[in-house]
């Protein structure tokens, strides 16, 4: 239904290419469901394991740690999407994600074992996942058209990611988070149905091979999604914690509802954003959108230590919507075609997955050596200072699209 619904709104601004934009829409659908089920329980996650008890050092290192893994987890995901195909790949995840999620409510009576089977399940699905999302896209995208196309991609996922924590938290609220975990199991299972309508959009039984990967016209964009990886932690985890120590301490179950709520008003920047910048980065503006983007959102986590306020959160919110996905869609697109350009599609994206987990894992790292050293508060503060910092690196590739 989901499909049907984005095939007909979405047919008509892709007549030039009528033939295989159901291939595109298989993937918005499927995209969609998975995205709506992840953002209900990863919004509220970290949350969760504080209010049972576990200390912020305990949880900035259990992130760090759920990264590390997710690193070399990167290899056996590659072989998969070359051997199977990118759609299989997906298949596979989000049944591992199904799985992983049963033992999430587990936490509270088995303790360290159900947060660790979470772990490990969790971090080989998110990470086959995701290389299976890119190399997907980046194979059945039209090239003329590619910034409308994750415009397009980047709406369906901010409507899910959006909703879900609304919704979550008013599960989590009414019911506990044990809820979410529940229909979070479906939503994993049925995500990725849509995609196994069509054949796979690479061929199948490939190797990986490195030998001629071109390190001189890539490196840079490995150094910049590391930064993507670390803006990714310091935009998630780390400021759901921020929000639960310092805005809403001792708040109890209500806890989920307020954040969900303040999470879920964000959504119209998100939207209004992606139409606007996708047609900029068809119109090559890509570059420009890259930078002023990257700033904007160093600037919105300098700013983040004084929000003190729910108005400010949301004001906050905003601002890091709007920043993160400008540079997201820009970086997007540079990122496609050097995969296209590289010969090493597959493997180029592979070292890509591996440095964005590499970078959110030293997020963690820092946050925790931060909460040791300073404490709870000041440690948060001092995070998001480091943050403004490091995700400047994210406007540092020189990608060959932006040179035309």
């Amino acid at each position: 239904m989901i499909q049907s619904i984005l095939h007909r709104l979405l047919q008509r601004r892709h007549f030039w290419r009528y033939a295989t934009f159901s291939e595109v829409a298989e993937l918005y659908a499927s995209r969609m469901m998975r995205m709506f089920a992840l953002r209900m329980v990863t919004t509220f996650t970290a949350i969760f394991l504080y209010q049972e008890g576990y200390s912020l050092v305990f949880i900035a290192f259990f992130w760090a740690l759920f990264y590390a893994i997710k690193v070399p987890f990167a290899w056996p995901a590659a072989l998969i999407a070359a051997r199977l195909g990118p759609k299989h790949g997906t298949l596979i995840s989000n049944l591992i994600s199904a799985l992983g999620m049963v033992f999430l409510p587990l936490v509270p009576t088995y303790g360290l074992p159900a947060l660790a089977a979470w772990c490990v399940c969790q971090a080989f699905s998110g990470t086959l996942n995701d290389l299976c999302y890119m190399i997907d896209f980046s194979k059945v995208k039209n090239s003329l058209h590619a910034g409308k196309e994750i415009g397009y991609m980047n709406i369906i996922e901010k409507i899910a990611t959006g909703i879900s924590p609304l919704i979550g938290g008013m599960l989590a609220f009414v019911w506990g988070p044990e809820s979410v975990m529940g229909v979070s199991v479906a939503l994993f299972t049925l995500a990725a149905l849509p995609l196994l309508k069509s054949a796979e959009p690479t061929m199948l039984h490939q190797k990986l091979i490195f030998r001629g990967f071109p390190w001189r016209t890539t490196w840079r964009s490995l150094v910049a999604e590391t930064a993507v990886g670390f803006d990714v932690y310091a935009s998630g985890t780390a400021w759901s914690l921020f929000m639960a120590v310092i805005i809403f301490a001792h708040n109890g179950n209500e806890i989920y509802a307020k954040i969900g709520a303040l999470t879920t008003i964000t959504i119209v920047a998100a939207l209004i954003a992606s139409y606007v910048f996708g047609q900029l980065i068809d119109k090559r503006r890509g570059k420009e959108l890259l930078i002023v983007a990257t700033v904007a959102n160093a600037l919105t986590h300098a700013f983040r230590p004084f929000v003190v306020t729910p108005a400010m959160v949301v004001a906050s919110n905003f601002a890091n919507e709007a920043a993160t996905t400008g540079y997201a869609m820009a970086f997007t697109r540079g990122m496609f075609d050097t995969a296209d350009l590289s010969g090493h599609r597959i493997v180029y994206l592979f070292f890509i997955e591996m440095a964005a987990n590499f970078g959110a894992m030293l997020g963690g790292v820092a946050l925790g050596l931060l909460f040791m050293a300073f404490g709870d508060k000041l440690g948060l503060h001092s995070f998001f200072f480091i943050s403004a910092a490091v995700v400047l690196l994210i406007a540092s590739p020189r990608f060959m699209l932006y040179r035309k």
